[in-house]
């Protein structure tokens, strides 16, 4: 990944439920990049959207630097939520694996519209947590960009994806692309 475009934002990692353990794909990422930042919730066997998403504003109000959100199941619902209510230096955000909302009872917390930034959805096609056509539903919704990424199970330690190569240039990707965007912008 180049990492001279990552250092102009900082990157935060948003597990989901029971948090990511030292084999996860997240966890391998923070090794291979130590200024990822891990949001960590108090109770990881509780998502309960409003707490985790208070939690996730409270890290992004520490700093002022445009910032790339790396989002993991319930990470990802609590990255939408608390996009909706304050996109503010929020520069883009990658989802993958969203847990599906209505498992949770948080559809009604979440937002129906376009994401107020590039995004990029990856799901798998044999999600136990939410179905492939359910994670392109939202994907729609929130303007993401949708990335079918096979059998993957949940995207998650057992997937066996070691340091997940696809998903980092996913994150190059989206980097490269919030990158253009600003610079069309000036």
């Amino acid at each position: 990944m180049a990492a001279s475009l990552l250092s102009h934002y900082r990157v935060l990692v948003a597990p989901g439920l029971h948090n990511s353990g030292p084999d996860h794909w997240q966890s391998r990422w923070q090794r291979l990049y130590p200024s990822f930042r891990r949001v960590e919730q108090q109770n990881w066997d509780d998502p309960h959207l409003p707490t985790w998403g208070a939690r996730l504003d409270a890290v992004r109000a520490e700093q002022s630097r445009p910032t790339l959100i790396v989002a993991h199941s319930f990470g990802s619902l609590t990255t939408a939520y608390s996009l909706a209510r304050d996109p503010h230096l929020i520069a883009g955000v990658l989802l993958v694996a969203p847990a599906d909302p209505e498992k949770f009872g948080v559809t009604h917390l979440l937002p129906h519209e376009k994401l107020p930034c590039p995004s990029i959805m990856i799901a798998s096609t044999n999600d136990p947590w939410m179905s492939a056509a359910r994670a392109a539903l939202w994907a729609k919704r929130w303007g993401s960009e949708f990335i079918d990424g096979g059998a993957l199970g949940h995207i998650n330690s057992e997937s066996g994806l070691g340091d997940w190569i696809f998903g980092q240039r996913q994150l190059q990707i989206l980097a490269e692309r919030v990158h253009n965007e600003r610079l069309l912008s000036v």
